[in-house]
């Protein structure tokens, strides 16, 4: 039998299709289902209409090996999933006695009478197994089609979804075989767009390329993933893992200056890492950026920042002493007292940021200037980024 290859995953409910609810559901289930092989061709939101959602379905279905339904299995005439899934495969949905007697057992549990509209949560129909809910009221469906394509049928609420599909779900796919081996290798950018990348790549970011290469922008990096499935008759010929090794390899020859990490790796975590490989704390005072250097590093780093400092305006002279960001970083190293010490300023400049970062350890003192992308909060952001990676790329240089 063929393992499921390619997924789409359906989230219904008109709060989400008029923005009154954030769905995270869909992000999580892509997101698990592309590290184990599966394709996911597409992500639908969904009103509560029956004709839009059985169509949906049915389109679907059409595509794809397995497709996800979050959402519309609740007690009320607008809940219309099971319906939807009933009328495409043309069986009639009843009550089950065992669901129905579990479900009124919770409402006698909670000392409530048991609300007539509930006992639509406990249908099957003939091709559908009951998947249990041990969160809620709502048990979903897992359905196997004459074709062997299967439909998954989860409650919208998280707490309910991700433990059926974790606890339940996930080994009965495996089972029945999902997706193909896969390797992939995620590499994190600082200092470099998103376009200089795709130029630099080229045909590397071609389409149906083996292995595929593309680009992300995220807040706090560009991240460049590279993956292959294990499929014999491939070209280049070789392992997955080997084609995602040679081009891991050719891209960091191309823009290796600006790779600080691999996989999910954030700021904190590597500058935690880099400073416990020297046994080193550090201590830093910022100027401009309204404390968005000190939460970046506070996420995860709290416990090696010896002393943060959020100041409005450089200082002036005191002591005799010039206020320049040197002299801060060094004034902030010895109050931690830490082993490094990190100024750095923030000025907007013609509509973009300016930052400028003096970091001081002992095996000596550097300073740079960098300009980042707009004013204001996000341009603060990303100074408080830039930051970060000036610091780290001090503390990796050798003595």
């Amino acid at each position: 039998m063929e393992p499921l290859r390619t997924a789409e995953l359906l989230s219904i409910g008109t709060e989400l299709t008029v923005g009154e609810t954030r769905d995270t559901n869909a992000g999580d289930l892509a997101r698990d289902l592309t590290r184990r092989g599966v394709v996911v061709g597409r992500i639908t939101a969904l009103p509560d209409d029956l004709g839009v959602v059985t169509s949906a379905f049915g389109e679907a279905l059409a595509r794809a090996d397995l497709v996800i339904s979050t959402g519309g299995l609740g007690p009320t005439p607008d809940d219309l999933t099971r319906e939807a899934i009933a009328a495409l495969l043309g069986e009639t949905p009843a009550v089950d006695p065992e669901l129905e007697t579990w479900l009124r057992a919770l409402f006698v549990r909670r000392n409530l009478p048991f609300p007539e509209a509930n006992s639509k949560q406990a249908w099957l129909i003939p091709s559908a197994v009951a998947i249990p809910n041990e969160n809620g009221t709502a048990p979903g469906w897992f359905v196997t089609r004459a074709d062997r394509r299967i439909v998954v049928a989860l409650p919208g609420p998280p707490r309910e979804m991700r433990p059926m599909w974790d606890g339940w779900v996930v080994p009965r796919l495996l089972e029945r075989g999902l997706g193909r081996p896969i390797a992939s290798v995620t590499l994190r950018l600082a200092g470099i767009g998103e376009s200089a990348i795709a130029d630099r790549l080229g045909s590397l970011l071609d389409a149906g390329s083996r292995p595929m290469v593309a680009t992300y922008a995220r807040a706090d990096a560009v991240d460049i993933r590279i993956w292959a499935h294990d499929d014999a008759g491939e070209e280049p010929a070789g392992s997955a893992a080997e084609v995602v090794a040679a081009a891991e390899d050719r891209i960091v020859g191309m823009l290796g200056e600006h790779v600080w990490a691999r996989g999910e790796t954030t700021w904190p975590a590597a500058l935690r890492e880099a400073l416990e490989t020297r046994g080193w704390s550090l201590a830093a005072v910022e100027i401009g950026l309204r404390g968005a250097l000190l939460a970046l590093l506070g996420e995860g780093l709290a416990d090696k920042l010896a002393f943060g400092e959020v100041l409005l305006a450089r200082p002036e002279p005191h002591d005799g002493h010039r206020a320049t960001l040197e002299h801060l970083a060094e004034r902030v190293r010895e109050l931690g007292p830490a082993d490094v010490g990190v100024a750095v300023e923030a000025r907007e400049r013609g509509g973009d940021t300016a930052v400028t970062v003096a970091v001081v350890t002992p095996d000596g003192a550097h300073r740079e200037t960098r300009v980042v992308f707009l004013g204001g909060a996000l341009g603060r952001g990303r100074a408080a980024t830039a930051t970060a990676a000036i610091v780290l790329a001090r503390l990796r240089t050798p003595a």
